[in-house]
């Protein structure tokens, strides 16, 4: 059941949203070669805390998961692509980290994930990391009233085969803002002008994850998913509004307050 927000709903939506773009820059300027996983994990938990928030993935189980997940955020490296817990594992340079993580402010739930080089990425990692930048963003110019949840996944998928990567297909975006996962389900994938169509109040979490050779994916024992070929991977994500004037990222660096 599709469950739309109404402008009360959508005003506590935007302080979650600042709080979690203020949490990630902050988590993305301490990501360097040598540190440990573990350590941004803490940080989160205590930058949220101070923002008088809640962790939204810690205590979650994920659809399809089989246990609760004890951790802030995700970490996950290289051909890890989601739902990879934060270890003592040390960064190094080449690493392409996955940063994905919800926060819970007064019940109201935003999800974002970033991806961050370790040191100055080169050749494929590169391109795939700014192909996946990118195709979020033009998947965000398709969230506006009218339009279908088709025509994001065929935005995604096009963007993405036009540079020669490959789109997750057994991983999704979908609703969010009363829970961590609502519908409907975002396909990475799709037809213009098929699946749910978009109306004002429908907050998505748009969510391309992108591979240099794999279209899908293999869960582990610990719940993580990891590319089926074991090629490097990407993952970037915004909570958007679904507006009369078009889409509002909830998540946006731009409205990001809270300092370290």
């Amino acid at each position: 059941m599709i469950r739309l927000k109404k402008e009360n709903d959508l005003r506590v939506l935007r302080t979650s949203g600042r709080i979690l773009a203020s949490v990630l820059q902050k988590l993305e300027e301490e990501t360097k070669e040598g540190i440990e996983l573990i350590y941004l994990d803490k940080l989160a938990r205590r930058l949220i805390k101070k923002a008088g928030a809640k962790p939204a993935f810690l205590g979650y189980k994920p659809e399809g998961g089989t246990k609760l997940y004890p951790a802030a955020i995700c970490t996950s490296v290289n051909e890890q692509i989601v739902h990879c817990l934060p270890s003592e594992y040390v960064l190094r340079k080449g690493d392409v980290l996955k940063i994905d993580f919800g926060v819970d402010y007064q019940g109201y739930i935003t999800d974002s994930a970033v991806t961050v080089g370790i040191g100055e990425l080169t050749g494929k990692a590169k391109e795939l990391v700014d192909i996946t930048k990118e195709t979020l963003e033009k998947a965000i110019e398709e969230c506006r009233p009218g339009k279908h949840t088709g025509d994001i996944g065929w935005m995604i998928e096009k963007t993405v085969k036009g540079a020669g990567f490959h789109v997750i297909k057994n991983l999704t975006g979908h609703g969010v803002g009363f829970e961590l996962h609502e519908d409907p389900t975002v396909y990475n994938y799709g037809n213009r002008g098929e699946g749910v169509k978009l109306v004002p109040g429908l907050v998505l979490a748009i969510e391309p994850m992108v591979s240099v050779s794999s279209s899908r994916v293999m869960q582990k024992s610990d719940d993580s998913y990891v590319t089926e070929d074991g090629s490097l991977s990407a993952h970037f994500e915004h909570t958007i509004a679904i507006t009369e004037s078009g889409p509002e990222v909830l998540t946006s660096r731009e409205s990001a307050f809270v300092s370290g």
